[in-house]
């Protein structure tokens, strides 16, 4: 049999990495072009794009919108461990058993963690839950520090007194910064659980069978 090629077998990860650095780029450079742009409004010299990659400016923009997205994930991983919406695609069947809910078993195939046992595979049975509240943790740290930053700096622009750390967690601005970009999250999980139940898309693993009824529960 015929293997297929490297492309093939990594084409949905290659194309979302690609989408993600195209549009991570395009952020940094209109980023920049629009900060030189106050900078100028503000009779203040203009920086140079490498500079401006470490700026507050560009890390708040940046981990804003990664931190809401790694929340949005992890607490989609584990909703779905617990809760059921009947005749979506993205719930377990509303009765049955499903394999993803079988004990691991050990055998040459398995990953080492599963093999090795004990406290790896506690760990490993729940490493994709860790792993986005993870990332969802040092995003949102990184989110606060750009926010803060970007706040004392305007704040001594004008004159007004710069705020601590634990001063700032209790500012509406990063709230609102966060919160604005959660709400959107939960939105667009909300639309593909719900409307899965509905509407279909024939190839899609995140759609049922064109021709499956309504009730049915699950791919």
């Amino acid at each position: 049999m015929k293997k297929n090629s490297w492309w093939y077998r990594n084409g949905l990860s290659i194309a979302f990495v690609s989408m993600l650095l195209i549009c991570l780029c395009a952020q940094a450079y209109t980023g920049w072009l629009q900060f030189n742009e106050e900078l100028s409004e503000k009779g203040q010299a203009e920086i140079a794009f490498a500079p401006y990659l470490t700026s507050p400016h560009f890390i708040e923009a940046t981990f804003e919108n990664w931190e809401s997205e790694f929340l949005q994930m992890g607490m989609y991983v584990l909703l779905t461990v617990w809760l059921r919406q009947k005749g979506s695609a993205e719930s377990k069947s509303l009765e049955e058993k499903e394999e993803v809910d079988r004990e691991p078993v050990p055998s040459p195939d398995a990953p080492w963690s599963v093999n090795k046992g004990g406290i790896w595979l506690a760990f490993y049975r729940n490493s994709l839950s860790i792993a986005f509240f993870g990332l969802f943790l040092v995003s949102f740290v990184l989110h606060f520090k750009g926010s803060m930053d970007t706040f004392n700096i305007e704040q001594a622009e004008q004159g007004k007194p710069l705020e601590s750390v634990s001063e700032y967690l209790l500012n509406s601005k990063f709230w609102f910064e966060s919160f604005q970009n959660w709400q959107s999250e939960f939105l667009s999980v909300a639309a593909i659980v719900i409307l899965s139940i509905f509407l279909r898309q024939k190839g899609s693993p995140e759609s049922k069978p064109v021709d499956a009824p309504h009730a049915e529960t699950g791919k």
